[in-house]
């Protein structure tokens, strides 16, 4: 049954009188407004009137609106590109403990001990994961990993006296790929790839001059599969000095198998927010530490956690910034508490459980491609990693049915839609990534569903979803909201 109270606002629940608590009078000298607020940082209208409730009607709106979402711990959660997995609730618990949640980057080293320890430890095991020897956990999120890892880069380039002004990536790169290296200062160049959905070696060798300072590509990449080609593209790039970054995006398919620094990498981040159970969405929290050769190593955003060992043979953890540093990227340590979330993964599953994560993660995409061949066949690939993109171009043609039409109906069966339309290489994308997480009977459920979809009654599908409070917004709002065309001259703009 659909909750429409919880689509109520406040103030349409407000009745004259209702109380949640009696405020004693104020005792704030009884001044004309303009005496304390200036004119600027006051509203145009002077009825300042709030919604007058009971304490029960603000619980129960607040837990009803609660209800219409969507997360990892209600439901499936196919969102490719993402890694949305099962965030296990130990971990959660551990993170919390009062030595973790107490704890202030104030206080004196000697008190922070034990925090900088599994830091340290952190540190550590992803430098084993990447086969990259040093690390930062500074970075508070993928997008600013790559953005950190780029700085190093030109510094370090910087340091030898070399100006290189390029940073290469193919078409099934994501977005933050190109928006980093602008950010950067660098000139983005973008290939195409072949047929196959890999980067294409002849085109990249037209591109690779003295001037290219890094090569960006995800691996397995954005279509779910692996860049066999990986250890010539790396020679290929190194030959003209330059440097090759690895997206850890889609660690979740090789974290243990293989090691992006033993298959040419030079630097790489992290999502530990998805290869690592940190909860994320909404824009936060997240987490993004990098990895980097050693002689990249002292230009590393800092503080680093050290390990020093007294004379007494008992080690210490000191917080040390590198030697020729870019400098903080984030306050304090990083974003510790997804940090910690991920420690407590990584020492939960140990070395082979993690090797194991991966693989299952790789055996139910596999499934799942499997049981959709016949409805969303992938362009790309007989066989795919973590995720696949499949393509409703053929509901489209023979039926009128969109990737929207599918991603919108899917959540009147309890399922969260894939990522749609992405990468575009794909037409009427649908990139579906199952994880590790989910049992054989969610994904059969999964297929199931999909297949019934595209047999429902066209004009009832189009207008999915019918059990949420809104229909389609995003389709209103356009249909409502005008283009605004702004002039580069002024601050006027113009309706089309």
């Amino acid at each position: 049954m659909r909750n429409t109270h919880a689509t109520e606002l406040l103030f349409d629940l407000s009745q004259p009188g209702r109380r949640a608590a009696q405020f004693p009078t104020s005792d704030v000298p009884d001044r004309p407004l303009g005496d304390m607020i200036p004119d600027a940082f006051r509203r145009a209208s002077h009825d300042h009137s709030l919604p007058e409730l009971t304490e029960s009607d603000v619980i129960r709106h607040f837990l009803n609106l609660s209800t219409l979402n969507m997360s990892v711990d209600t439901h499936f959660y196919p969102l490719g590109s993402c890694t949305m997995k099962y965030n296990p609730k130990r971990h959660e618990r551990m993170a919390r403990l009062p030595g973790m949640v107490d704890l202030h980057p104030y206080q004196r080293i000697c008190d922070q001990q034990g925090m900088l320890r599994l830091l340290h430890d952190m540190q550590e095991m992803l430098a084993e994961i990447a086969g990259l020897p040093a690390v930062s956990l500074q970075p508070a999120a993928g997008a600013q990993g790559e953005l950190a890892a780029l700085l190093v880069a030109s510094a370090w380039f910087r340091s030898r006296g070399e100006t290189r002004t390029r940073v290469i990536f193919p078409s099934s790169a994501h977005g933050t790929n190109p928006a980093s290296a602008a950010i950067a200062g660098f000139e983005c160049v973008q290939l195409e790839n072949t047929s196959d959905g890999l980067v294409d070696l002849d085109e990249l060798e037209t591109q690779l001059d003295d001037q290219t300072a890094v090569f960006m590509i995800t691996n397995p990449n954005t279509l779910g599969l692996f860049e066999t080609q990986i250890e010539s593209i790396a020679a290929r790039v190194h030959e003209v000095g330059g440097l090759v970054y690895i997206d850890g995006a889609n660690m979740n398919a090789i974290m243990g198998v293989t090691r992006p620094g033993d298959f040419g990498g030079d630097m790489m981040h992290f999502n530990v927010h998805k290869t690592f159970t940190g909860p994320h969405g909404a824009g936060g929290p997240g987490a993004g530490p990098i990895a980097v050769r050693s002689e990249l190593a002292e230009f590393l955003p800092g503080p680093v956690v050290t390990r020093i060992t007294d004379d007494d043979g008992q080690p210490h953890f000191e917080l040390e910034t590198p030697s020729r540093s870019i400098g903080r990227v984030r306050s304090f340590f990083g974003n510790v508490g997804i940090l910690l979330r991920g420690y407590c993964y990584l020492r939960t599953l140990g070395r082979e459980g993690v090797r194991e994560a991966a693989r299952h993660a790789v055996l139910n995409a596999n499934y799942l491609k499997a049981l959709l061949a016949d409805l969303l066949p992938a362009p790309f690939g007989q066989h795919c990693m973590h995720e696949f993109v499949g393509s409703a171009s053929n509901l489209k043609d023979d039926r009128g049915i969109t990737a929207m039409d599918v991603a919108k109906r899917l959540l009147d069966f309890g399922f969260h839609a894939p990522t749609i339309y992405f990468p575009l290489v794909v037409p009427e994308a649908m990139m579906i990534e199952p994880t590790e997480t989910e049992s054989k009977a969610t994904l059969d459920a999964f297929a199931a569903t999909l297949h019934e979809i595209a047999e429902e009654d066209l004009e009832f599908l189009h207008q999915a979803p019918h059990a949420a409070p809104v229909s389609r917004p995003n389709d209103v709002q356009a249909a409502r909201q005008p283009i605004l065309l702004w002039s580069p001259d002024d601050d006027t703009a113009e309706d089309v």
